[in-house]
Order: structure tokens, then sequence, then C-alpha cells
């Protein structure tokens, strides 16, 4: 859970701006979180089925890259469920870091790492990934760290904050460390969109849902039912845009402010950057990652990087 605090500076700052945002890390309350799990199962939304096969069909080659003795670091580890795959084909991983800001989903899937893997060192924090993070010592001795990071999230990062983002992973690591990553791939524009509106409007609900938390949470009055879920391809900066739209003009309280909406105007809840492959691989060198391998699905819609970070770099 954010700091109330923190969480009402965020909004505030984003609803401010002439194109009103919400930041999409706070659409992962305990209930933002479990209706992204019903996403990740529906027909339309192909990013996560496609990772989990790719993962599958290819993970012994992944541990093999990973190596021995590592601790394992995961961003958003969320249910852990492509995680349980490369813990299963890792050669005896030192430890486990799952980082989450959903402190209800992180003890769970914690606690079922735990049981799976009873030898296994695990040390869940609950915090943003993107705030400065302090990495617990092993009882163990660890040969290096590896950074996961699934799910094609790096994606909603614009580019200067993807670059700005994968230069501090390199750092945390250190030296020899390694980053395996997800990052969903450039497509037909109808694949994109339907995957980001779904036709059970679980998609349109899992947005929503950020401002039923704001009116619970920071005691706001948003009239909810007076927004609607609306996601675009965007061809001139390479993806999809996820807003909540205004359909009525309206003055909304939030904390001790009221924001005005006109009729239209629209919130910005989340950017998912698209990339190329070699695109991808040539903004994580400027960070100072280099390109290992990296594994696709038959139709190329997903991919799969492992990097190691250039000495030289640090």
């Amino acid at each position: 859970m954010p700091e109330p605090d923190r969480f009402l500076e965020d909004v505030l700052a984003g609803l401010r701006g002439e194109q009103k945002t919400l930041p999409c890390k706070y659409l992962y309350d305990a209930r933002g979180s479990l209706l992204f799990e019903e996403i990740c199962e529906l027909d339309e939304y192909y990013p996560t089925r496609t990772e989990f096969d790719i993962m599958e069909s290819s993970v012994a080659d992944m541990a093999g890259h990973l190596g021995e003795s590592v601790l394992l670091i995961e961003y958003g580890s969320g249910s852990s469920r492509k995680t349980r795959l490369l813990l299963d084909a890792m050669r005896a991983p030192a430890g486990y870091v799952p980082i989450d800001i959903s402190g209800e989903i992180l003890e769970e899937s914690a606690s079922a790492i735990v049981q799976r893997y009873p030898g296994l060192e695990v040390f869940p924090i609950c915090a943003d990934y993107l705030m400065p993070l302090q990495i617990p010592k092993l009882a163990k001795s660890v040969s290096r760290s590896v950074v996961y990071f699934p799910g094609s999230t790096i994606g909603n990062f614009r580019p200067e904050e993807a670059l700005e983002f994968l230069n501090r992973v390199a750092h945390l690591i250190g030296e020899g460390g390694g980053l395996l990553i997800g990052v969903d791939l450039r497509k037909e524009p109808d694949v994109l969109r339907r995957a980001y509106d779904d036709s059970n409007g679980v998609t349109a609900a899992f947005n929503r849902n950020l401002l039923t938390r704001i009116n619970r949470e920071l005691a706001g009055e948003f009239p909810e039912e007076a927004f609607r879920h609306e996601s675009f391809w965007n061809k001139d900066h390479g993806r999809i845009e996820m807003h909540l739209v205004c359909e009525t003009a309206c003055r909304v309280a939030v904390g001790a402010e009221f924001i005005s909406f006109s009729a239209g105007e629209s919130i910005v809840t989340e950017y998912a950057y698209k990339y190329e492959v070699g695109e991808f691989q040539s903004l994580a060198s400027k960070a100072g990652f280099t390109p290992q391998a990296v594994w696709t699905d038959p139709e190329e819609k997903f991919s799969v990087h492992y990097f190691n970070v250039r000495q030289s770099h640090l």
C-alpha cells in the first residue's frame, strides 16, 4: 500500500495537468490486482498467455543463462506464476526477492513460494519498485543478482523513463548482474486494441476501479458512472493509450482541491509502448546492458530478453 500522502500528492499532480493523468501503478490495489489476473485469462489479452508459452518452451535455456546460486529479484511479482516455472528450472537459486506494491497479493504469493521451495530464502518487499530499494543480505553465498521483470510492464514507461529505469536496475544489480525481461512487440492495431478493451468489460472495470480507490482512500468524490473506459493505438508514439473519459461536465473534490472536467475530457491512466526487438535492445544498451539472448513465440507477438550488465558501464 502506498503512503496516503504520497498517493494524494501523485493523484493531484496528475490531475492538475493540461492533459490529466493518473499513475498506472495505482491501478493495482487488491481488487485491481484480482481484476488484472482476470484480464490475463481473457482470449483477447494475448501478452500473459504468449509470454507463459515462451517461458514453458525456453525456460531451460533461460535458466542456463542465469546460472547457479543466483539471487532472483522480481519487480511486480503479482501471483508469481511465471516465476515458479523459472525457479523450477534454475540451478540452486540462492534466494528470491519478490517486490510488489500490493501487500495482500505479495503476502499470498510469497507464502506459496515458501511452501513450494522450502529451502529457498524468500524476502518479500512491499514497495514501489520505482523508488530506491535496499536488497537484503542472504545467509547463502550469492554468485550474482538477476532482476526478473515479466509481463511487458516496461511498456508503461515513456522511452526516456524506461531508459532511466533500466539505468537504476543496472546499478542495483551491479557488475555481472543480469536482467530477464518481457517486452511486448508491435503488431496489428486491431489485435492491440482488443487486448486493452475486451468484450466482457473486465478492462473497463479495472480502469474505473482506480476512481473507486481514490474515492475510498482519499475521500474523493468522483462520479464513477460518468467516466467510461477508452483505449486506442497511437501510431505516432508506438503505444496503446488507456483513458477514462468524462461524459458530462463535472467538478470533483479530491483532498482539499476541486478538479473541473469538461464533457469529453479524459484522464490518461496507462501507456503501453510496443517495441521491435532491435529497438528495445538498443534502448537497453544505452543503460549499460549487453544483449545475450531473446526468445519469441512463432507469431512474434511477444519477446523475452536476457541481458548482462557491461562492466564498463558502472
